[in-house]
C-alpha cells in the first residue's frame, strides 16, 4: 500500500510571484485575503509584487510561505489528496501543522510572523551566519565545530539536509573559521548562505523564550496525521508534545535526512513537496533515489501531480 507523506520547504524557498496561479480559485485566494488580515499589513502585495529583498525578511518569509503552501494543500485535499505523515523543513514545519490539523491558517500566520520578528531580534544583523559544507560526515563536521567553538565562539551543526550536505550556524567568526578548518580536513566546498540570522544555533535561545510564551497562548490540538518533528525525526501527535518541539526546534538541528528515512521506514513511497521550489524533492532524491518526488508549486504542477497520483 503506497503511503504519501507532504512535505514543506522553509525559508529561502520564497519568490515573488508564488501561488498566483492558483489566485483565480476564490478558495485559494481566501488564504491570500486572510493572511493580510491576521497581520493587518498587505503581505499579498509583497507576495505577488516584492520585492524580493522586502519578500526574503524573516517576518516576512515565513508567514508567506505558510500561505502559499497551506493554500496549495487545500486544493490537494479538494482533489482528494491527502498525506499519511507530514513534515516540513524549519519553518515549513509549522505548515506541517496546520495540514495535520494541529493549529488553525490564522493562528500559525500570527505565530510564525512572530516568530521571524523573534529570530531576528535574537542577534543583530551581521553578527551570525550559516554556510553548507559539502563532502563531509556529520560526526568528522562536529569535531570541526566543537574546537572552533571553543577558541573562536558558538558553531554548530544546523541542517544535516541529506548525504554530504550539512548547513553549520553560529556566530560570524565561527561560522568563517569552521569553513575554513572542514575545508582543511576535506569537506569538498564551504558555502556562506544569504541568510539573516544564525539559525538552529545556541544564539536563538532568546527567540525560543518569546516563542514559548506565544505558543502557550495558543490553541494546539493533537495532530490528525503524524507530523515528523525537525528535533526527533519521529512522528508527533500530541499537542503538548509538538508545543515543546518547536520551541526547542529554533536552537536545534534540523534532522532532515534522518526525518525523511524514518517516513521511508514508515512505508511512504511518495513525497509530494507542498510548496514554491523543488529544493526538498533533491533532498530526498540524494537521501533515496527510489522514492517517487512530487513538488506541486503551481496550478500546471498540481494537475500533473493529481494525475499521478490517481493512476
Amino acid at each position: 500500500m503506497t503511503k504519501i507523506a507532504f512535505i514543506y520547504p522553509g525559508q529561502g524557498s520564497q519568490t515573488v510571484g508564488m501561488g498566483e496561479s492558483f489566485l483565480a480559485d476564490p478558495t485559494s485566494r481566501q488564504y491570500f485575503e486572510k493572511a493580510d488580515e491576521a497581520l493587518g499589513v498587505r503581505l499579498s502585495e509583497l507576495m505577488l509584487e516584492g520585492p524580493q529583498e522586502n519578500l526574503t525578511l524573516t517576518y516576512h518569509a515565513q508567514p508567506a510561505l505558510l500561505t502559499v503552501s497551506s493554500m496549495i494543500t487545500e486544493r490537494l485535499n479538494r482533489e482528494g489528496i491527502y498525506p499519511d505523515f507530514t513534515a516540513g523543513h524549519s519553518l515549513g514545519e509549522y505548515s506541517a501543522l496546520v495540514a495535520s490539523e494541529v493549529m488553525n491558517f490564522e493562528d500559525a500566520v500570527r505565530i510564525v510572523h512572530k516568530r521571524g520578528l523573534f529570530m531576528n531580534e535574537a542577534v543583530p544583523a551581521g553578527e551570525g551566519g550559516m554556510a553548507a559544507i559539502l563532502g563531509m560526515s556529520s560526526q568528522s563536521l562536529e569535531e570541526v565545530t566543537n574546537e572552533v567553538t571553543d577558541r573562536y565562539g558558538v558553531v554548530q551543526l544546523a541542517n544535516l539536509n541529506s548525504p554530504g550536505q550539512i548547513v553549520i550556524s553560529g556566530t560570524k567568526q565561527g561560522v568563517e573559521q569552521a569553513c575554513a578548518l572542514a575545508k582543511e580536513r576535506g569537506a569538498k566546498r564551504a558555502i556562506p548562505l544569504d541568510v539573516s540570522g544564525p539559525f538552529h544555533s545556541e544564539l536563538m535561545r532568546p527567540a525560543s523564550q518569546d516563542l514559548s510564551k506565544v505558543l502557550s497562548e495558543a490553541f494546539l490540538k493533537d495532530a490528525k496525521v503524524p507530523v515528523i518533528s525537525n528535533v526527533k525525526a519521529k512522528g508527533e501527535t500530541k499537542a503538548a508534545q509538538i508545543q515543546e518541539l518547536l520551541v526547542r526546534q529554533l536552537y536545534s538541528p534540523v534532522l532532515w535526512e534522518q526525518s525523511v528515512k524514518e517516513m521511508i521506514d514508515s512505508g511512504v513511497t511518495v513525497f509530494v513537496e507542498v510548496g514554491p521550489g523543488k529544493v526538498l524533492s533533491g533532498l530526498v532524491k540524494k537521501i533515496d533515489r527510489s522514492v517517487k518526488c512530487l513538488p506541486v508549486f503551481d496550478v500546471e504542477s498540481m494537475e500533473k501531480a493529481v494525475k499521478e497520483l490517481s493512476e
